[in-house]
């Protein structure tokens, strides 16, 4: 919702100039902004922008002003000559990937390689995370922006007041951070593509685009759920969360500066817009804001789960529509994004000679699209694992290495939990406007133990299960009537699941 992101007076300018500095250029996701690695943004290459103010409430004939960016940073690179052989080659520098690596590196003697076609391009796409997240993880101080209160439009006659704070990440912040780290810590570098991965019994190696070839122990895929260096043994029958954002420059907004807005569900703006009302109606999209000041903002119209995904098209019309009955005049298009999340589905084949991290892990929340901050969570125990086989004495490698490494990321209970957050993704799919209306109504009036602990993924399996009966408990009668007739088949899935990780 993952995330997950003209002439002005000097004051305007240096607040956009700020933003675009600590932003600029891939997240949620509730969802956006923690979407994570499956946006793209459309960005303007030219040096020079005609500053034009859009129609009122029509940003679509916009282009986004910025540019690529690239970190200014001195990386230590692969060179072959050296013929170094590595623990263990992360394919991808992405957050996962960088978070990885710091983590692995930091354990005594670990050699690290991470390989990516462009490791020091600027992340584009905007990330979302829930303050006390990365608060935990000791990252709090890569928050650029942060709101005291979030708050959820159920309606037109009804909104929640949550008072969870809610935070942007600065993604040069956060990808500095973990460069350093990483370095410090000795990883090396290769600005490649990787072609080919290929296993021996004891050791692997990728061929790269440049024709190099590297060999580690393990190998690493964090490169996004688009990757076919991982295997799956069943149908991946995914929900898809799809959304259209961009970072503003208007001439007003109706937005609380000190809350943001993770959901807005009216619909009062389709009015006289017949078939996008009755496709909303059966499809719904919400809103997601991030206010920074009075003139700039973050606005992303976002589909939380379909099957199959709904039309770009369609969620940039709805926006627009949105936008203009708002009263929002958008007079600069910052930033574009578009955000493609796949959400649940099988998980990958455990275990197998490729590890993954990442959404080609599988740790994409299959209810909201949620990923950033669980990753940064997860990536110390990942480390721990491959730690325990390749920083001791006995060199564990091969099929125990590859064993030990996937059942650190997904332990037992873990797998089960996701196939109750399935089971969640499941349900909302069967939802049309008013059913999920109802749904948030119940979930967010529900002891915020459990509603922050489903958003953040961290509640065990019986607290799962008291958060059902609590919600059950909370539900309208409608609501009741809903959960009785549309999730049977999820339910009786999902305890067919659980049977078989659990045998």
């Amino acid at each position: 919702m993952a995330t997950l992101l003209s002439p002005f007076s000097p004051s305007p300018l240096a607040k956009v100039s700020q933003i675009i500095d600590s932003t600029s250029s891939h997240s949620f996701s509730l969802f956006p902004l923690g979407r994570q690695n499956a946006c793209s943004r459309k960005a303007d290459h030219h040096h020079h922008h005609r500053i034009r103010t859009s129609k009122f409430g029509n940003f679509l004939e916009l282009t986004p002003e910025s540019e690529p960016e690239f970190l200014v940073f001195d990386l230590p690179w692969f060179h072959p000559s050296d013929r170094i052989r590595y623990d263990v080659i992360i394919i991808g520098t992405g957050p996962a990937g960088l978070r990885l690596a710091e983590q692995v590196s930091s354990r005594h003697g670990i050699k690290v390689c991470c390989v990516d076609p462009s490791p020091l391009s600027t992340w584009p796409n905007n990330y979302g995370v829930w303050v006390d997240e990365f608060e935990d993880i000791g990252l709090i101080d890569c928050l650029d922006k942060t709101w005291p209160m979030t708050c959820v439009f159920i309606n037109d006659h009804k909104t929640k007041y949550l008072d969870r704070p809610y935070g942007r990440v600065s993604r040069n912040i956060l990808k500095t951070k973990l460069l350093e780290n990483c370095v410090l810590n000795g990883v090396r570098f290769h600005k490649a593509k990787v072609w080919h991965v290929n296993h021996q019994e004891f050791e692997s190696s990728i061929v790269c685009d440049d024709g190099n070839e590297i060999k580690a122990s393990l190998i690493v895929d964090a490169s996004g759920f688009a990757s076919s260096f991982v295997d799956y043994d069943k149908p991946r029958n995914h929900g898809y969360q799809i959304a259209h954002g961009i970072l503003a420059e208007v001439e007003s907004h109706p937005f609380d500066l000190d809350k943001m807005v993770l959901m807005d569900w009216r619909d009062s703006h389709l009015g006289n817009e017949p078939y996008l009302r009755a496709s909303n109606l059966k499809l719904p999209t919400f809103l997601y804001a991030m206010p920074f000041d009075s003139n700039l903002v973050f606005l992303e119209e976002t589909s939380l789960v379909s099957r199959p995904v709904l039309s770009y098209k369609e969620v940039k019309r709805r926006m627009a529509a949105r936008l203009r009955h708002m009263g929002i005049r958008v007079k600069r298009v910052i930033e574009d994004e578009k955000c493609l999340i796949p959400m649940g589905g099988p998980l990958p084949v455990i275990p197998q000679s490729v590890m993954a991290i990442g959404s080609t892990s599988g740790l994409v929340h299959p209810s909201t699209g949620y990923m950033v901050a669980r990753t940064m969570a997860l990536a110390p125990a990942l480390a721990d694992a491959i730690a325990e086989c390749l920083g001791s004495t006995r060199m564990i490698r091969g099929r125990p290495l590859h064993q030990k490494v996937w059942n650190g990321l997904w332990p037992i209970d873990r797998r089960c939990n996701r196939e109750f957050y399935s089971f969640g993704m499941e349900t909302l799919l069967k939802l049309d406007l008013k059913g999920t209306r109802r749904f948030f109504d119940a979930f967010f009036d529900l002891n915020p133990h459990y509603w922050h602990g489903f958003l953040s993924s961290r509640l065990s399996l019986a607290e799962l299960a008291g958060l059902s009966l609590s919600l059950f408990g909370h539900a309208s009668n409608s609501s009741r009537f809903d959960i009785v007739t549309k999730c049977p088949l999820p339910l009786v899935k999902m305890m067919g699941n659980l049977a078989l990780e659990t045998i």
